[in-house]
């Protein structure tokens, strides 16, 4: 697979995004449901806990992505559903550092929602991966 990003301004990559990628030459595509701070038994974890749930949901995105043979290198879209973009902003550093440490700025979105799927939670990752 080859990715190339497209930034026709520098703000977002300095925010740990790209504008777009370009990507070629992949074999597979994994669309990733949204994951929240679920534990591996399907029960909703750390109520109100932001930076917790942060956490969480990244792992499981990792889960998914290792299931499949893929990493956060292979992650090319990801959106962020909360119902508290301030208090998420406090925490993003979570979410960055993790996709940073993978070298990787993926296409982003980030939306603040009246609630999630399941009461308490307070954020949900969905993406998308290429191989």
């Amino acid at each position: 697979m080859e990715r190339a990003a497209v930034n026709p301004v520098p703000w977002s990559v300095e925010m740990g995004f790209n504008q777009g990628e370009v990507v070629s030459g992949h074999a597979r595509t994994l669309y990733i449901s949204g994951q929240t701070a679920m534990s591996g038994d399907g029960k909703p974890l750390h109520d109100d806990d932001m930076a917790a749930q942060l956490k969480l949901s990244i792992d499981n995105v990792e889960a998914v992505l290792g299931e499949a043979g893929m990493s956060f290198a292979n992650l090319v879209r990801l959106n962020v559903y909360t119902t508290d973009v301030d208090l998420l902003f406090q925490h993003y550093g979570v979410l960055a550092g993790r996709l940073g440490a993978a070298g990787v700025a993926p296409t982003t979105t980030m939306l603040e929602v009246k609630r999630l799927a399941i009461p308490g939670q307070m954020v949900e990752l969905e993406g998308t991966a290429v191989a």
